[in-house]
C-alpha cells in the first residue's frame, strides 16, 4: 500500500484541526479561535503557493484569486449544510 493510500483524509485533517478549535473555544468565547484559524490558513497557504511558484510577486492575483475561490466554494458548502440542519424539525 502506498503512502498517499495511508494518508489522511483532507476531512479527517480537517476534523482535527476543528476538534482543536472547539477545545480551544471552551476557554476563550470571544472569537479569536475563528479569527486565529483563518489567520493559521493563509499564512500556511502564503507558505504553500511559495512551494508552488518561482515568480510568487507575478502571480500573486492569480493565486488569491484561486484560494479566495476555494474558500468561497468551501464556505457556500458548509453554509448550505447548516441551513438544512437548521431547517429540519427537531
Amino acid at each position: 500500500m502506498s503512502n498517499e493510500e495511508n494518508a489522511p483524509s483532507m476531512y479527517e485533517l480537517a476534523n482535527q484541526f476543528i476538534d482543536l478549535a472547539n477545545e480551544l473555544a471552551q476557554q476563550d468565547r470571544s472569537g479569536t479561535v475563528g479569527t486565529a484559524i483563518r489567520y493559521a490558513a493563509a499564512r500556511y497557504n502564503a507558505f504553500e503557493a511559495s512551494l508552488q511558484s518561482d515568480d510568487l510577486a507575478g502571480e500573486k492575483e492569480k493565486v488569491l484569486e484561486m484560494f479566495i475561490e476555494d474558500y468561497r466554494n468551501m464556505m457556500d458548502t458548509n453554509l448550505d449544510q447548516y441551513i438544512e440542519l437548521a431547517s429540519k424539525p427537531s
